[in-house]
């Protein structure tokens, strides 16, 4: 009772200081800027509130606050331990998630491939070779939809280093000449170019997205560039744009430095070959014909292989894909889970694969909206209280471990790097969202009295700057450390 008393003294406390700071305008709706911050006694709190009265208490301040009181969002910390909520609001509201969708994509992927999984890029020839060293017959790449293929991060070679190696394994063949083309072999790995994912946010992102796996002879710096520049004659910032050879779409660059546009490769198949007959050039050994694709082979050649390069292990693919939020690497996955159960590398194998693994081990699909691996759909929704069951059972897998080490740390690494580097700093693991409007958190809390919590907190339709919404996500998130 007297625990009561004190929660409502704050609350009153509380209210006289946003009134008071309100003035004779209260009635008007207050300017949200950048330096506004709610109305808070952290002493009082911390001296009268326990830890998840204070949190109740935050959620209260939360709806009237100006950044947040027309938002729809849903906050919720469950017990992993008790299996039982903690505290929440709103929790069985269906609500975007963004980028937190990465969490059934990557699970998915564990579950089906194993943390160890590798893609495999080969490459063989077809024919014979002389006394000579003429390849009387074809090269052929053959990839099986590598996400890291020649980006060189998170552990995986460049194209130069898959270049040399394969060029190696072509000198120790003894192959001086070749009389056929590079063709790229993509007939086990289905293209899908009309079935894009629903309300893809496409100028939200830093760069253009592209699945992978697709196999036209395209290089970003052939594309069509368009360059904004600002009219305000002060603001020399410029904006760079091309146009999507697989969406069709006006999409970012990173940036434009005259000589070319610096992006991800549209299409890492055919920029590898043509990189290979490139270096076959340059190192004297004469290739007759060109790069060619091959997406259907009835009939297919007799082959060998001269070289295998292997991407890096599922775990560092799914680190990599989390800790920075990357949409291409988390598509990917999409694609080779449906590849892995259905022979189909789609958009949408890859989207049924995901429910039904979901649906096998129990998910609580009710409010559940999945459009793509990597979040981007806005027609994506899931509720909170589906999230945090979800990361409580994974907690049992046999391969917790990789998943909780593929999030990032608050205050310390990937997209938490620079948040809650005050009080939460290396105690919350988790997977940050963000869209237009749209700003999401969901994983772990490690409290100081050792308790393990799983949380999710969604913000759709938020008002004010994405720093405003971050400095409320901290102060609703860092007394959960004190549970």
């Amino acid at each position: 009772m007297n625990q009561l008393k004190n929660y409502f003294a704050v609350l009153a406390v509380g209210f006289s200081a946003f009134v008071f700071t309100q003035g004779p305008s209260a009635a008007i709706l207050p300017l949200i800027s950048d330096q506004q911050t709610l109305v808070k006694d952290i002493t009082a709190e911390k001296a009268l509130l326990s830890p998840k009265d204070q949190i109740d208490f935050n959620i209260n301040k939360m709806l009237t606050d100006p950044v947040l009181r027309n938002a729809n969002w849903g906050f919720v910390v469950y017990d992993t331990k008790l299996e039982k909520i903690v505290t929440s609001y709103n929790e069985t509201a269906p609500l975007i998630p963004a980028s937190t969708t990465k969490l059934l994509t990557t699970e998915t992927a564990f579950s089906l491939l194993g943390t160890q999984f590798r893609w495999m890029t080969q490459l063989e020839y077809s024919g014979s070779i002389d006394a000579d060293g003429v390849l009387t017959g074809n090269l052929y790449i053959v990839g099986s939809g590598d996400p890291s293929l020649g980006g060189n991060r998170g552990g995986a070679a460049s194209y130069g280093q898959i270049v040399t190696q394969y060029l190696e394994s072509i000198k120790e063949k003894g192959i001086k000449k070749i009389t056929g083309d590079i063709i790229i072999q993509t007939a086990i790995f289905k293209e899908n170019k009309t079935e894009l994912p629903q309300n893809i946010v496409w100028l939200e992102q830093a760069n253009y997205f592209l699945p992978a796996g697709t196999a036209q002879d395209i290089n970003p710096r052939n594309e069509k560039l368009i360059v904004n520049q600002s009219n305000n004659p002060f603001n020399q910032e410029k904006r760079f744009f091309y146009i999507s050879p697989y969406a069709h779409k006006l999409v970012y660059a990173d940036k434009y430095d005259g000589g070319g546009l610096t992006t991800k490769v549209a299409e890492p198949p055919a920029f590898l070959a043509n990189k290979l007959r490139e270096s076959l050039l340059k190192n004297k050994i004469g290739i007759v014909g060109k790069v060619t694709v091959k997406v259907a082979d009835a009939n297919p050649e007799p082959r060998a292989i001269l070289s295998l390069y292997k991407s890096p292990t599922l775990a560092e693919i799914v680190d990599y894909t989390n800790q920075r939020s990357d949409n291409n690497y988390a598509e990917a996955i999409l694609k080779a889970n449906g590849f892995m159960k259905l022979g189909d590398q789609t958009t949408e194998s890859g989207r049924s694969v995901v429910m039904d693994h979901l649906k096998a081990t129990n998910f609580d699909i009710v409010g559940l909206n999945y459009m793509d691996g990597s979040g981007l759909s806005k027609a994506h929704t899931i509720t909170p209280i589906a999230q945090v069951k979800f990361l409580t059972a994974l907690m049992k897998s046999p391969y917790y471990q990789e998943y909780l080490e593929s999030l990032p740390i608050a205050g310390q690494t990937g997209t938490l790097k620079h948040m809650f580097l005050l009080n939460s700093s290396g105690q919350i693991f988790a997977k940050t969202g963000t869209l237009n409007q749209v700003k999401c958190l969901a994983g772990y809390i490690k409290t100081r009295s050792n308790k393990t919590l799983a949380f999710s907190l969604l913000i759709n339709n938020y008002a004010g700057s994405t720093a405003q919404v971050k400095q409320r996500m901290e102060q609703l998130l860092d007394p959960t450390l004190d549970l």
